[in-house]
């Protein structure tokens, strides 16, 4: 096939066309305040219930605080691509549908194979940090020890029941979902000012000295700090230091994800231009002020060199003597991440059915319940990698890989926004990014940087995916695509 056919485009017109399909066509049921809230609900997770402790501990210290500011930095300027995006092309499959009407098919399958692995392995590494908070309830709350066959070393049962359980929800509808994730983020949201409110009363400006602990400062226990490509190759970043701060950003980048996965909605919302960059930019300010404030709560509280790296928010309260409090906060985590694994899975689900409406994977999977209109065959399969994924492998290493995934994207995105405007200059946008093209190049600069943050088996794990993806493409869905 010629190189050109690997970039032939889907225009903007067939993938608004294929919106209203009868049989591969999702029902419009959510406005400007669902969107917020699955946004919400779906950012404010792992990256703060779990993954701060890792990050503050082993990479960062008390300058965690910047790590979630420059990760928040690089997260607006893709969001500002996204909500171009989102409002101009307002059909499932978030950034794979972008590419494919931009950058062409080659592209739009590479970001599609790529969001596969971001939002099912996201939602496999929220499931299990979901898991370590459930064993700290049963023990320190319930006095119940779980048998070494439910949680032992090398498997998590508890995370991939919990899996299954959100796949039989999400196969009832996107409404239905939606008012559940509402009650859920509204427990959560409740815990965090909670943390918040009654945390500083803890805090001592001691443990914030030195608030970027110098460079091969003593982890917390039980944490131990990978290096990262930059560091390979020579270049003097990592743990604690400057340097540190970008290397906690670029793990805790991964409590960002999710205001990506509000464009994955787009099909089902009833006013995608307009409502569908107030739901990526609210959730993404509201969650950005919680991040900063909770991780300085909490650092304040506990030296970073004796944080507890599996729950970090409890284990705090419990060490001021407040294990009142901690019971309510692992509580409240459970349901916060219970709303995260549902978003991410339904996310993903979405992604796999745009692409194999579009014939790159099979058909078959693109058919959609006749009493929910939901793309049941997906969200299915979907549940049970994802399931399977929570079952087997550790949550650092897969949210390394989501992080990785995630920055790809943000970089494809931002270039999509730039060809676009020069090869469909007069397409209708309710939303314009600004200043470009400054900010799209930003963007993709400030992505390149994180993703360089991350250790070299990442980018090696990424890269195996990827090869992966080239084989299904080339062996499959270039032959069957609809556009050829």
């Amino acid at each position: 096939m010629a190189a050109g056919s690997l970039l032939r485009t889907k225009s903007v017109s067939q993938c608004i066309e294929d919106t209203k399909d009868e049989h591969n066509g999702l029902r419009r049921t959510l406005g400007a305040v669902d969107l917020v809230v699955f946004g919400v609900g779906v950012i404010v997770g792992t990256g703060i219930f779990v993954l701060t402790g890792e990050a503050a501990g082993t990479l960062a210290g008390p300058a965690i605080a910047l790590s979630f500011v420059s990760a928040g930095i690089v997260c607006g300027l893709a969001a500002l691509c996204y909500a171009e995006f989102a409002s101009s092309v307002p059909a499932a499959g978030s950034a794979y549908t972008f590419a494919y009407a931009s950058l062409g098919e080659l592209v739009a399958w590479i970001i599609g194979w790529d969001l596969i692995l971001e939002l099912a392995l996201g939602a496999a590494t929220v499931a299990s940090g979901w898991s370590d908070y459930f064993r700290v309830v049963c023990e320190d709350t319930l006095a119940i020890n779980l048998p070494t066959w439910i949680d032992g070393a090398h498997h998590n049962v508890i995370a991939a029941l919990l899996v299954l359980a959100i796949t039989g929800l999400l196969c009832l509808g996107a409404k239905i979902s939606s008012r559940v994730n509402a009650v859920i983020v509204a427990i959560k949201l409740t815990v965090i000012l909670l943390v918040i409110v009654a945390g500083i009363f803890y805090v001592k400006g001691a443990n914030l000295d030195p608030f970027i602990p110098p460079s091969g400062s003593q982890p917390a226990p039980g944490g131990t700090a990978s290096t990262s490509l930059l560091q390979d190759i020579g270049v003097n970043t990592g743990t604690f230091g400057v340097g540190g701060i970008f290397s906690g950003a670029a793990l805790v980048f991964f409590a960002y994800i999710g205001f990506d996965v509000v464009a994955t909605a787009a099909e089902e919302t009833k006013n995608p231009r307009r409502d569908l960059p107030i739901g990526i930019f609210g959730s993404l300010a509201i969650c950005t002020v919680l991040y900063v404030a909770v991780s300085l709560v909490v650092t304040g509280m506990v030296p970073y060199d004796e944080i507890k790296i599996e729950a970090p928010l409890a284990e705090a309260f419990r060490s001021v003597g407040q294990s009142g409090i901690a019971q309510v906060i692992s509580f409240g985590a459970l349901a916060g991440l219970t709303t995260v694994t549902l978003i991410l899975m339904m996310g993903q689900s979405r992604v796999f059915f745009a692409m194999s409406r579009d014939h790159l994977l099979p058909p078959m999977f693109a058919r959609v319940s006749k009493r929910f209109q939901t793309p049941y065959r997906t969200t299915i399969v979907t549940g049970i990698a994802v399931a399977a994924l929570a079952f087997f492998v550790e949550l650092k290493t897969l949210a390394e890989l989501v992080n990785i995934g995630t920055l790809f994207a943000f970089v494809v995105v931002a270039a999509g926004v730039l060809v676009l405007r020069r090869t469909q200059p007069d397409l209708e946008r309710a939303y314009r990014t600004p200043a470009v093209p400054l900010v799209p190049i930003l963007a993709v600069l400030t992505a390149l940087w994180l993703m360089l943050n991350l250790p070299a088996q990442t980018w090696e794990r990424f890269a195996i995916w990827m090869a992966v993806g080239a084989v299904v493409y080339f062996g499959y869905g270039r032959r069957h695509s609809r556009v050829e």
